[in-house]
């Protein structure tokens, strides 16, 4: 069981406070492929594929995420890759929203 994987975005109020940077690293361990941005406002990973093909058909998926939790995060696609980048609007940097989608995210990846 993975808990940030298994838990689900709770609504985040306009001028809630982010993530402290302490507490944005004990989440990453949980997400080992991301990386803390050097303001610790956001999470990205690069995620690599063999084709055009896989990369949409992960990029599809992300999407069907994003719907489902209701958070959205920043994409750069190409041909191969797909760069994912998390922030919380609203909170002005990371919050947990952030960490549980990286999360689940990196769950359509696990075999």
């Amino acid at each position: 069981m993975n808990a940030l994987r298994d838990s689900h975005c709770t609504p985040i109020e306009k001028g809630s406070a982010p993530l402290d940077v302490k507490r944005a690293h004990e989440l990453l361990v949980q997400v080992p492929e991301w990386q803390l941005a050097g303001d610790s406002k956001s999470i990205s990973r690069l995620y690599r594929f063999s084709d055009f093909h896989k990369t949409m058909a992960f990029v599809n998926a992300l999407a069907w995420i994003a719907h489902q939790e209701d958070h959205h995060p920043d994409l750069e696609v190409g041909y191969n890759r797909c760069m994912v980048r998390y922030s919380t609007h609203t909170a002005q940097g990371l919050t947990l929203n952030d960490f549980i989608c990286a999360a689940r995210i990196d769950a359509l990846l696990e075999r």
